[in-house]
């Protein structure tokens, strides 16, 4: 889908965006169903109804639609969710009910087919190691989007990369389980382990008054 001359700034960058998505998401849905190396760019650009020309206005790659998959769209929903939480709360809370939050709308299946598309090549594991990395800075830069104050910067800092760890595991354990359960009941374990273990004290992390 084309932008037409004329067209308001907002209506563009909206029918572009619609456009990134659709490709997106087909992208994912054949490598869940061909596998990652069999399925083609023109496959991809033939079922999401775009030129092979049009498909490189937007992605450069098959691995830059799982990126978009596993760090931008993902980054953008965590950021959201974060903001959205109640006052009040310490910053681990917040990103742990932000996380469940996220976790409640997962799509099970296709979560597992795309983390084992992830998985299938050494190339592909190593740009999902490094997304971490960058998913870190976006949860970092969220919640100082929340607590602006410069001196809080480190701790909170230290809050993305423990909840990020947290959250790792949890996928890890909630997959290797074979994904029967939802994923919210171990992310609740990791954080509480947090607790125990981090914070010196057992039981889940509380909503802990917080300006």
């Amino acid at each position: 889908m084309e932008s037409e001359p004329g067209q308001p700034e907002s209506l563009r960058a909206r029918k572009r965006q619609e456009t990134l998505r659709r490709i997106a998401e087909t992208g994912l849905r054949l490598f869940g169903e061909r596998g990652y190396e069999a399925t083609t760019l023109d496959a991809i650009a033939e079922a999401a109804g775009i030129s092979r020309r049009t498909f490189f206005s937007y992605f450069r790659s098959k691995e830059e639609i799982l990126l978009e998959w596993q760090m931008r769209g993902f980054s953008a929903q965590l950021r959201e969710a974060v903001l959205a939480q109640p006052a009040g709360r310490a910053p681990i809370t917040v990103v742990r009910d932000a996380m469940l939050h996220l976790a409640a709308g997962i799509r099970t299946q296709e979560f597992i087919s795309i983390d084992r598309v992830m998985r299938s090549s050494e190339t592909l594991k190593a740009r999902k190691q490094a997304s971490y990395g960058l998913q870190e800075q976006a949860l970092h830069a969220a919640l100082i989007e929340r607590w602006p104050d410069p001196a809080r910067s480190h701790a909170l800092r230290l809050v993305a990369m423990v909840s990020l760890g947290a959250m790792r595991l949890a996928i890890e354990a909630w997959i290797q389980a074979g994904g029967d359960r939802g994923a919210a009941p171990f992310l609740e374990d990791a954080f509480a382990q947090i607790a125990a273990e981090v914070c010196g004290h057992a039981g889940r992390i509380g909503a802990s008054p917080v300006s």
